[in-house]
């Protein structure tokens, strides 16, 4: 049987005055692709609680996030030991109030704001992919992210 991982990533996200949504990616440490902010579940964290945690220290970013998934995508994680493993991503959307100057990861990773559609095509995960473009459709139409808006 084969083992599979269990992460939690955020989906920040902006508006700006007239509606257009913003993504921001952060790299990676060792491959330097671009990617959400993620990590494993927490140990006495909801899942979204984690997704925020990762936000804050991954990128800096500072807001409110949904306690609603937005989709999940798949990935395969290489490990210390070279061995990959299947992970499953819930992702949970994130209204980004503040970004901080200085944050845990600053040191070992960029950020940066994208369109829904520029982020999907510098991320490797179909799925993922598939996930950010929806958001360039029609945001309004995922609960998620509309309860994520209503928020800010």
């Amino acid at each position: 049987m084969k083992r599979r991982g269990e992460q939690i990533a955020a989906l920040p996200i902006r508006c700006d005055e007239k509606g257009k949504i913003s993504v921001l990616m952060v790299t990676s440490r060792e491959t330097k692709r671009w990617v959400l902010p993620k990590g494993w579940i927490m140990d006495n964290k909801k899942p979204w609680a984690a997704a925020e945690i990762e936000a804050l220290e991954e990128a800096g970013a500072e807001g409110f996030i949904a306690d609603e998934e937005l989709g999940i995508y798949h990935y395969d994680k290489v490990l210390n030991d070279k061995k990959t493993l299947r992970c499953r991503v819930r992702v949970y959307p994130m209204m980004v109030k503040k970004l901080k100057r200085n944050w845990k990861e600053r040191d070992e990773r960029k950020r940066h704001w994208f369109t829904p559609k520029a982020a999907a095509k510098r991320v490797h995960e179909p799925e993922l992919s598939e996930l950010l473009l929806k958001l360039n459709k029609k945001p309004h139409k995922e609960p998620s992210v509309k309860m994520v808006l209503k928020a800010s």
